[in-house]
């Protein structure tokens, strides 16, 4: 949504989405809210947890939400002085205005997840807590036991408000059997390095020779996420960029931008190396049927292809254009947001949870995510752990969401792009249609006043 457009009265100030949220909030009333069985109802309506319990929101369904289970059974097991209520909502729009909701009537969680391309929104609407060196540090989550892309990339006016878990970032799946039958493996049965547009289409045409199908696959059909993801990876490789001034401006590169679409389309259409009209799952499918010897897809995938007992490895996206490599990426964090009161013992459960998490973090790396706990990151068991540790430079090559209120994970501005690479590369509309529309739509976007 393009979200709610401000209200300016004769004299008085700008009336901002949070008071309107807060206004629309009392106009509910707590007996309607009192009746809600959602999280967000009772948290409002004033349900009392027990006395020293931690409140915890996530997004985390799939694999990640298995993992997650196991980690908070674990944080249970280790402090059994503290209470878990720990509640998973709808991921994506829904989990931010349900946090945002909640937050706004004064009855947040005490930690939530928030995407970091999605937790600077939440700072620029005052929703989120501060936090502080001096707290992190009595914790023992100092900045420098972080990996500094991703905590650099949560800082506002150089403060924190986001302790960041992962980096995700896009990687390449590869069938080690039908790679191996292209002759693209090394001696130890490594995938070659592919660098170059060139030789990213040659190994596609070797994998194609092998299956008789295609040579890669990745969501298109009804999936705006994955054309964005790759789209943004090449294109940042040139040094493109796409939106500046907190997204008040677009600064879409259009020669840069029709390279990469150009490029796309190559393979899709005028090759046929890649399906136009496979949606997300079927595209995973394929690729698990050994219809192609690449899948483009985020790492976390990975326990969709363990599960399939499948032969396959993974590895960096490719470095396809440019000479400096960086690819598309996002990180998943832990938040507190902000309460109407300080509580120290509260703060203090809070931050024991997200260490506890943290030290947990080969669990969670094994869902293919990459830590960004330094202590875990740069240790010998996280090396051993493999297919997982081969793209684990990604994490310093993470290139995020441009900043912009409606961008972010998940985003109005994800599905903009999103849908018009996917349309290139469906074969629906040419390079510099997209362009245009992509142009259009986000210039509708960048002017209007951000809902906070």
């Amino acid at each position: 949504m393009t979200g709610v457009p401000y209200i300016r009265a004769a004299r008085g100030p700008i009336l901002t989405r949070r008071a309107l949220l807060g206004g629309a909030l009392a106009g509910v009333g707590a007996a309607a809210l009192a009746g809600c069985s959602t999280p967000i109802g009772a948290g409002l309506a004033n349900t009392q947890l027990a006395p020293g319990t931690v409140d915890y929101w996530n997004l985390f369904g799939g694999g990640d939400g298995v993992r997650m289970q196991e980690m908070q059974a674990g944080f249970t097991k280790a402090h059994p002085e503290i209470g878990l209520q720990a509640i998973t909502l709808t991921w994506g729009n829904p989990y931010y205005t349900k946090l945002s909701l909640a937050t706004v009537g004064g009855k947040p969680p005490d930690v939530a997840v928030a995407h970091l391309t999605r937790a600077k929104t939440l700072i620029a609407a005052d929703l989120l807590q501060e936090l502080k060196p001096e707290d992190l540090a009595r914790h023992g989550m100092p900045a420098e036991n972080f990996n500094r892309r991703a905590w650099d990339a949560g800082l506002v006016d150089g403060k924190a408000y986001a302790i960041p878990i992962d980096t995700h970032p896009l990687v390449l799946f590869y069938n080690t059997e039908i790679c191996e039958k292209a002759g693209l493996l090394t001696s130890d049965g490594a995938l070659a390095p592919i660098k170059g547009a060139e030789a990213l289409l040659d190994a596609l045409e070797k994998v194609k020779a092998v299956t008789g199908a295609y040579g890669v696959t990745h969501g298109i059909n009804s999936d705006y996420a994955s054309p964005w993801r790759i789209f943004q990876s090449m294109y940042a490789q040139l040094g493109g960029s796409v939106l500046a001034n907190e997204g008040t401006e677009v600064v879409l590169d259009d020669a840069k931008a029709k390279t990469v679409l150009s490029y796309l389309r190559t393979i899709s259409v005028d090759r046929g190396l890649l399906p136009g009209s496979a949606d997300y799952p079927g595209a995973v499918a394929l690729f698990v049927e050994g219809k192609a010897g690449f899948h483009f897809n985020g790492e976390w995938e990975i326990s969709t292809f363990q599960t399939a007992k499948m032969p396959f490895s993974m590895t960096l996206f490719p470095h396809v254009f440019g000479d400096t490599y960086v690819v598309e990426a996002d990180s998943h964090t832990f938040v507190l947001p902000r309460r109407p009161e300080h509580d120290q013992d509260r703060l203090d459960r809070a931050l024991t949870f997200v260490r506890s998490m943290l030290d947990q973090s080969l669990t969670w790396a094994q869902g293919g995510h990459i830590p960004t706990w330094q202590p875990f990151a740069t240790s010998a068991e996280y090396r051993a752990l493999t297919p997982q540790s081969n793209y684990a430079a990604a994490a310093d090559a993470a290139v995020y969401d441009p900043a912009g209120w409606y961008s972010g994970s998940g985003s109005n501005f994800e599905l903009v792009v999103g849908s018009s690479v996917g349309a290139v590369e469906a074969g629906q509309v040419s390079p510099d249609a997209a362009i245009a529309q992509i142009r259009s739509k986000l210039a509708d976007l960048a002017g209007t006043r951000p809902p906070v």
